[in-house]
């Protein structure tokens, strides 16, 4: 278990790093770390910190499409989590 919660602390942290330095590349008007890129991180664990990212620097909240994509994400975590605890997987 502390390896678990060892690995969602480095990847929370991780995401919400990658994700302000993205911010910091939009402001600069230089070239972006990929959505998808971001996404990815999400899936495998950091979606906290994405979602924490996005509120604490304004970052990809006007655009619809990745907050669609991120909810699903969110969402697809938040079952899986809720079936893991009922132990119904």
């Amino acid at each position: 278990m502390e390896v678990l919660f060892a690995y969602f602390l480095i990847i929370t942290c991780l995401t919400f790093v990658i994700a302000g330095y993205d911010k910091y590349l939009a402001i600069k008007n230089r070239y972006r770390i990929p959505e998808n890129t971001l996404f990815t991180i999400a899936f495998f664990g950091g979606s906290i910190g994405l979602l924490l990212a996005m509120l604490l620097f304004r970052h990809k909240t006007s655009k619809s499409s990745f907050i669609v994509k991120f909810g699903i994400i969110l969402i697809l975590q938040i079952v899986l989590v809720y079936l893991k605890l009922t132990h119904k997987i």
